[in-house]
Formats: C-alpha cells, sequence, structure tokens
C-alpha cells in the first residue's frame, strides 16, 4: 500500500495537459523475480516515474515501452523471460532466472475508472479489495480494462464475460485471500488472460506504551508503510513521534481503538500494571497478532495473577515478543518485533530462506 500511495501522490502532483503518463505493472510471475504481483511503476512523458517493477533491472526498458504506450495511445503486454539468464534478451542478465509479465498502460486523468482513480477509492480503507484487470486478449479493445471490487460484488458487465462465472472467481479470490490468473472466454467466444489482484489493507500496529523505545518501532512502521496508533500517556510521547503516527489515545480512551483482521498489537508500556490491565482487554478482540515485551517469566506472572492459565497457547499470542536474531538495542528490538509480525501475517515460519526448500514464493493459480 505505501508504493500506491506514493504513486497516487506522484499521479496527482503531474499536470497531464502538459506531461501524459503511463503505468506499468507487474500482472504475472513465474518461478523467481524481485518483486510480484502488484508492483507499479508510474511514468511520465518526459521521463521521471516513481515506483519499480523490479530491483532495478529491467526500469530502464520498463521507461521506454511506457513512453511507447503513451506515444501510440493504447496498452501493451510484454514478457520477461529470465529462465535461462539471457542478457541478450532486454541487454542485461538479471539472475532471477523467471518469467514476468508487465502490462503498460497510458492513464488520462479524465478517465475516472482508470486503475490509479480506482486505487484512491482503497487507499484508506480497513477492508481488503480485488482489482480485476485484462491482462492479454485476442482483441485489443478489452487489454488493460479494469474494475474494482468488494466482497459485495457488483452487477455491471465486464468484458462481456458471464456474471455468475466472474461472481463465483471473485468469491473464490476473497475466501482464498490469494492473487490468481485464469484464461477463459467471454460470451463472444474471445480468449482473455484475467488477473485478480487480491489488495489487503496495510498492517496497523497498535502500540500499548510511550517510552522512548517506541520511537524505534514507530520510525521502522513508518518506513514499511504500516499505519501505528499508540496507547499511552499523551505527554511522554515526544512531538517527532506525533508526526509519524496516525493517532494517539490515552490508556482511558483503550476502548476507542477500533481493531481488524489486519491490526497488531504490541504490549511495550514497561509498566507491569499497565500490561495486566490492557492484556485481557485486547485478547477480548483476538486480534492477528497480539504480543507482549518481557522474559516468559513476567508473562507467566501475569497469566497466573489473571487466571487466563492457557494464556501462552493462544495461536495469536506471542510473549516473548520477537524473531530470535540476538537483537540488543531498540531498533534491533524493533526490528525482531516487525519481522515477527509480518511472518505472522504472511503465515511464513520467519526463518533463514538458506533452509526453504523450493522457490522462494509461491505459485500464483
Amino acid at each position: 500500500m505505501k508504493e500506491i500511495r506514493k504513486i497516487i501522490d506522484f499521479y496527482d502532483s503531474i499536470d497531464q495537459s502538459k506531461d501524459k503518463i503511463a503505468l506499468a505493472s507487474v500482472v504475472n510471475v513465474e518461478e523467481s523475480s524481485y518483486r510480484r504481483i502488484g508492483a507499479r511503476m508510474l511514468v511520465t512523458e518526459n521521463g521521471t516515474w516513481i515506483g519499480g517493477i523490479s530491483g532495478g533491472c529491467l526500469e530502464g526498458d520498463a521507461l521506454k515501452r511506457s513512453q511507447m504506450a503513451i506515444f501510440n495511445n493504447k496498452p501493451s503486454r510484454v514478457v520477461y523471460d529470465t529462465m535461462d539468464d539471457d542478457k541478450n534478451q532486454i541487454g542485461v542478465g538479471l539472475g532471477c532466472n523467471g518469467k514476468i509479465e508487465v502490462l503498460f498502460n497510458p492513464i488520462q486523468k479524465e478517465n475516472h475508472q482508470n486503475e490509479i482513480e480506482l486505487l484512491k477509492n482503497i487507499q484508506c480503507k480497513r477492508e481488503p479489495a480485488l482489482l480485476i484487470k485484462v491482462i492479454a486478449s485476442e482483441l485489443d479493445t478489452y487489454l488493460g480494462n479494469v474494475v474494482l471490487v468488494n466482497e459485495k460484488f457488483w452487477t455491471a458487465d465486464f468484458c462481456q464475460i458471464e456474471k455468475e462465472t466472474l461472481v463465483e472467481l471473485v468469491r473464490e479470490v476473497f475466501e482464498r485471500k490469494r492473487n490468481k490468473v485464469l484464461n477463459l472466454r467471454n460470451l463472444d467466444g474471445h480468449e482473455m488472460k484475467l488477473l485478480f489482484e487480491f489488495i489487503k489493507p496495510e498492517i496497523h500496529l497498535i502500540i500499548i506504551g510511550d517510552n522512548y523505545d517506541v520511537h524505534a518501532l514507530v520510525c521502522l512502521c513508518n518506513e514499511l508503510g504500516w499505519a501505528v496508533s499508540i496507547v499511552g500517556r499523551s505527554k511522554k510521547i515526544p512531538k517527532e513521534v506525533f508526526k509519524l503516527v496516525d493517532r494517539v489515545y490515552e490508556y482511558e480512551q483503550v476502548s476507542r481503538v477500533v481493531i481488524d483482521e489486519y491490526c497488531a498489537v504490541i504490549l511495550m508500556s514497561h509498566d507491569y500494571e499497565w500490561d495486566k490491565k490492557m492484556l485481557p482487554i485486547f485478547i477480548n478482540h483476538t486480534p492477528t497478532y497480539l504480543g507482549m515485551l518481557g522474559p516468559r517469566k513476567r508473562m507467566d506472572k501475569m497469566k497466573n495473577e489473571l487466571g487466563m492459565f492457557e494464556l501462552d497457547e493462544l495461536p495469536f499470542f506471542y510473549s516473548p515478543v520477537g524473531l530470535d536474531i540476538g537483537a540488543e538495542s531498540p531498533e534491533e528490538i524493533s526490528l525482531a518485533i516487525a519481522s515477527e509480525i509480518l511472518s505472522v501475517f504472511r503465515v511464513k515460519e520467519g526463518r533463514s530462506l538458506k533452509y526453504k526448500k523450493g522457490a522462494i514464493h509461491e505459485r500464483i493459480g
């Protein structure tokens, strides 16, 4: 979501009466690649751009192809095949050993159904959304068509595709919470390739505490593009922290904090009594992640005093908090905490990729 926000801000700053634009987006990946489906790069006619579709290997070629899409005023699709790492294909050896499909689509600001205008509708929402995009088609008129969908779905026609088929596919993607790419034929018999891009809200981290180590965690979350709220004594929180967070609540206002499935909570007040008061409140919300700073004996004492004898068996509760990376400083501890939170939301073990068998990323299907 952070990259989407940057692209939207850049888009809004452009005077399109003087400078036309195109959006390059990764729409399918096979085997390895640095970026995944949903990576985007907004390019202007004069060659300025923001975002990225790779680790820097493809951006030069993508810049030229985006400008060609602007000049021709029609979308195009390119498959970068690096399975054999042939540097002659685009003039550089990528070393990724995968196939990366990129769609280059000219954007007209006056068209409120263009992809960036659609993304504006979801950037501040705390619920997932789905972009359906035609990424290959027998007819040029369908290529690049896009529609935004929520779980309640919609009734408009899309590229003459049978509605019942589309509704079922949308339901499947929302249930699996994963991108899907597939080929199908519409009612006119034209074959096309669709991307169902599942877009989640950013992680919202709720920090319980107001001591100096909060600053390090807030700065890291800000770099990651996470939303952050703090529950603590506002008088103790430095001004520079206030500028980086979305909301600050006093302890007495904790009931105002809204928890959804994309929220993580970390108890790090360094005050045993405050953590003991806050813990039952957030356990009742069953957030996706709830962590508590401190040693195991502190947690054992708390669960005994609260009568929560199965506290450490709750699947969403983590204490001691953070991945075991030998963290010592507030910055390193923040890294360990954020890494654990991310591994929980991505349903990963959080161990070295060296020991992972097979591809780094799961196949899209």
